[in-house]
This record gives structure tokens, C-alpha cells and sequence, in this order.
């Protein structure tokens, strides 16, 4: 019963941080089906044709970074890149991949409040989309 009150309070506590913060991401290991923790996560902004980063996270032990963009900023209508570092998550895995990171570049038009964006992760390959 505890088990059950904690992870439903969790799962309540992340939705309301998520409708919080305008950009949450979340990595899943098609190979195992898991979530995949510990997954170094940087976001960029692209300002004059150049990226500036902005902010960095760790995915948690379900696989999610709940608030990827800085409070003390604005979340303008802009190009972003999302960079997953899974070259180094492998490593640590002990596993081989061919893709030593994956950069997710999007842009946001103001038409939904949040964004997520998704990583469906294997050695060999991945697939992402705009998640909600």
C-alpha cells in the first residue's frame, strides 16, 4: 500500500512540475523496455546561427529530465536543440552504440504550453517525436 501512495504521489508530483515547466524529456531503452536513468541531457538555443547552451540535467530513475528549461527564462518562439548524451550512458552500460549522442532540434510555434520530447533509445537505433 505505501509502495503504491509513493509512486502515485510521485507520478502527480511530476505531472504538476511538467504543466510547470514549458519542456520535459524522457529516454526509454527499446533493448531492455526500461526507463534509462542517469542520461546527461543539454539544451541550446539557436540565437545569430549560433547554439547557446542553456541548461543541463540528468535524466531520474524513471528516465526523465520534468523541467529541462531555466526558470529565470523565457521560452520564446525560437529553434531549440535537445542533446542526449548517449554515447556516455552506454559506456557506463557496458554496451557498444553507434550513436555517441542525439541532437533533437525543434521549434516552437506558442501553440501548446509544454512540450515533451521523447527518446526511444537502442545501440543501433532511436526515434523520437513531440510527446505531450
Amino acid at each position: 500500500m505505501k509502495k503504491s501512495l509513493l509512486i502515485a504521489s510521485s507520478l502527480f508530483f511530476s505531472s504538476w512540475v511538467m504543466a510547470q515547466n514549458p519542456l520535459s524529456v524522457h529516454v526509454l531503452n527499446l533493448e531492455s523496455g526500461l526507463p534509462s536513468s542517469d542520461v546527461k541531457v543539454t539544451l541550446e538555443e539557436q540565437k545569430n546561427g549560433k547554439w547557446i547552451q542553456i541548461s543541463e540535467a540528468k535524466t531520474n530513475e524513471q528516465g526523465r529530465v520534468t523541467a529541462l528549461f531555466p526558470e529565470n527564462k523565457t521560452f520564446d518562439n525560437t529553434i531549440y536543440k535537445v542533446t542526449f548524451k548517449t554515447g556516455d550512458w552506454f559506456k557506463k552500460n557496458k554496451q557498444n552504440s553507434f550513436f555517441p549522442e542525439v541532437p533533437v532540434i525543434f521549434q516552437t510555434d506558442g501553440s501548446v504550453k509544454h512540450y515533451h520530447i521523447p527518446l526511444l533509445l537502442s545501440p543501433y537505433g532511436y526515434s523520437t517525436y513531440r510527446g505531450n
